[in-house]
């Protein structure tokens, strides 16, 4: 099989083209400064973040007591019950296991919503500490030139890890 005459001309352009391409693009990336940060450990340890979390719980630490004494009266209100039904009649047994299940349902509402509350709260400081990272780490990123610095990675070195940075600055920010 004979090929054309141009094909050697082809197979010489493509190889021209692919050297004009890529030897650019590796020589390129040699001088780019590349960070790291792990989004996961900033937020947990961040001052800004574990501050937030403490008021947070003072914020709803009445609301838990005010849970966990209704929790303790449904347990009295089952302990009379079981300890008196041989002496109750049947009605008045009937009409104090209703309640005790109407007392169960309103503390299931009760404990979901302060669930839904809690969360809601706990979101608005993430996003606010979220925030004050990203600000921190762009702060860093200029200042220390660099090109690209990514949050997520297979594999990272400790060369280009500046977590430990961020977590500083945020540590001074206080």
């Amino acid at each position: 099989m004979q090929y054309p005459r141009i094909f050697p001309v082809v197979v010489a352009t493509l190889v021209l083209v692919t050297q004009v391409l890529v030897f650019p693009v590796a020589n390129a990336q040699t001088d780019f400064k590349i960070g790291f940060v792990d989004p996961v450990r900033l937020i947990e340890q961040a001052p800004q973040g574990v501050k937030a979390l403490a008021n947070l719980e003072d914020e709803f630490r009445s609301r838990d007591q005010e849970l966990k004494v209704h929790h303790e009266k449904i347990q009295e209100m089952e302990a009379e019950l079981e300890k008196n039904i041989l002496v109750m009649d049947a009605t008045s047994a009937q009409a104090r296991q209703r309640d005790i299940e109407n007392h169960k349902r309103r503390l299931a509402r009760s404990q979901q919503e302060a669930r839904e509350d809690y969360n809601l709260r706990r979101n608005e400081e993430l996003a606010k500490l979220q925030a004050l990272v990203r600000e921190v780490i762009v702060e860093i990123a200029r200042a220390g030139a660099f090109d690209l610095v990514v949050e997520q990675a297979v594999y990272v070195s400790d060369a280009i890890n500046i977590t430990d940075l961020v977590l500083e600055r945020l540590a001074e920010l206080r």
